[in-house]
């Protein structure tokens, strides 16, 4: 049988995908472009937004266009959240929630046993990590590896904790394993991820955390780098901001959740900590790890954000040394207790504010990189050329995308040495001195 998977979303539903591929290459079934004829397609969704959504029903029709006949299987979060909406989708064969996408091979093998069509039940009573071998993205130069899944904080604009389940962690001597699998295949980066990645560790017997359990992994891998995906501000503790002086290994970023500059906005979102603090936390970041580049997440238009609510947000974010932004309108989901507020805020507006912090982003991103002109960095060169100018490129240890002079094939999955000479249109470039 032929499947071709598509997958919307975060890192975390790419991991998962990752998993689902090897088990369905296991039970010998022939995977496919997602746009060529197949026999079943899966669709691993998203639904953090609105958008996500539609683009989840987009694939669904798309699929159905290049083969009408096909099975439609469609898991993620989407699946989990909205699985009655999703099976009455004409077209649509199986709706499997997060619970149960481990079972889809098994689902996709025996057709006749299908006398449902959803297979998804209360997540929450989801206690354990479920444990598997550490799985490749496809094509991918760095290894991404999901040590821990849902969330229990609850912000009030977001499902995915009614699309996840609680926090579980992935056991730390199976993290150690995952390791040393990502190492013998020649990984030279390996990104820790997860839904809540800085509550790693709480849930397990004994309990760690992720200071100490990365501090262990970078001890022992001490010529793998590694990185770290999202990490909440009140999860950023002192003993994690010192693990980049001690280790030459752990690349100097971190993605550090905003959401709001306004002390109030933060109070209705449920978020955790007020302007003050992350404001220090940054300034603190900055000040102790040399060269990190830090990116912040930032939603506009959520209910009762006025202009003097946005222009405190913008002040924060003009006055921080940051490296990106990632804008987010805020977009009304299912179930989660920011749908009571009010007053809510014009689509036209929400798009405004995105446009204005959008802009700043593209100036945070020029002014961090153009400290880096002239200078020599450590880049993992991909495989994957830029599609702009078709140059060979890489990411360097603090997340700068680096356009590259030449691209022998033995550099590929290399850490080499590159000479920046020349920034444009949001990338620096340079040329290699030596791997």
């Amino acid at each position: 049988m032929k499947v071709g998977i598509a997958t919307l979303g975060c890192k975390v539903n790419q991991c998962d995908t990752a998993v689902l591929v090897r088990d369905l290459q296991s039970a010998n079934f022939t995977l496919v472009r997602f746009n060529a004829f197949a026999d079943a397609y899966i669709i691993n969704t998203c639904t953090v937004t609105a958008s996500a959504d539609f683009q989840a029903r987009q694939l669904i029709r798309r699929a159905l266009r290049v083969n009408p006949w096909a099975r439609i299987i469609v898991t993620g979060c989407y699946a989990q959240t909205q699985s009655q909406a999703l099976a009455g989708i004409d077209g649509v064969t199986l709706v499997v929630g997060n619970d149960q996408k481990h079972r889809i091979p098994e689902l996709l093998s025996n057709p006749v046993q299908n006398s449902h069509r959803i297979y998804a039940d209360d997540i929450f009573l989801q206690k354990q990590f479920p444990v598997t071998a550490a799985s490749v993205l496809a094509g991918r130069t760095r290894a991404f590896f999901k040590i821990q899944d849902g969330c229990d904080a609850f912000c009030s604009y977001c499902i995915v904790p009614f699309a996840r389940g609680k926090s579980r962690s992935l056991p730390f001597p199976v993290v150690l394993a995952g390791v040393r699998d990502f190492t013998l295949q020649g990984y030279q980066e390996i990104v820790l991820t997860g839904i809540h990645l800085g509550y790693y560790g709480h849930d397990l017997q004994p309990q760690t955390n992720l200071a100490r359990t990365l501090e262990t992994l970078l001890s022992k891998n001490p010529r793998v780098r590694f990185r770290l995906s999202s990490v909440e501000p009140n999860e950023i503790s002192d003993e994690l901001v010192h693990l980049f002086g001690r280790h030459d290994n752990l690349c100097p970023h971190l993605h550090i959740p905003l959401q709001s500059g306004d002390d109030s906005i933060l109070k209705m979102m449920k978020r955790r900590y007020d302007n003050t603090f992350y404001r220090a936390l940054i300034e603190k970041v900055v000040k102790t790890v040399e060269d990190i580049a830090i990116g912040i997440d930032v939603m506009v238009g959520f209910p009762g954000e006025g202009e003097k609510e946005f222009d405190n947000t913008h002040k924060l974010l003009a006055d921080l040394p940051v490296a990106y932004l990632h804008v987010f309108p805020y977009s009304e989901r299912p179930g989660t207790a920011a749908l009571s507020i009010q007053p809510k805020v014009p689509e036209k507006t929400k798009k405004e504010r995105a446009t204005i912090l959008r802009e700043l982003g593209i100036k945070k991103r020029e002014t961090f990189s153009l400290r880096f002109l002239g200078k020599t960095l450590p880049v993992l060169v991909e495989q994957a050329k830029d599609k702009k100018t078709g140059l060979p490129k890489g990411f360097s240890h603090n997340y700068l995308p680096v356009l590259l002079d030449k691209h022998p094939a033995s550099l590929v999955n290399k850490i080499v040495m590159v000479r920046t000479e020349d920034y444009r249109e949001g990338k620096l470039s340079g040329r290699v001195i030596h791997g």
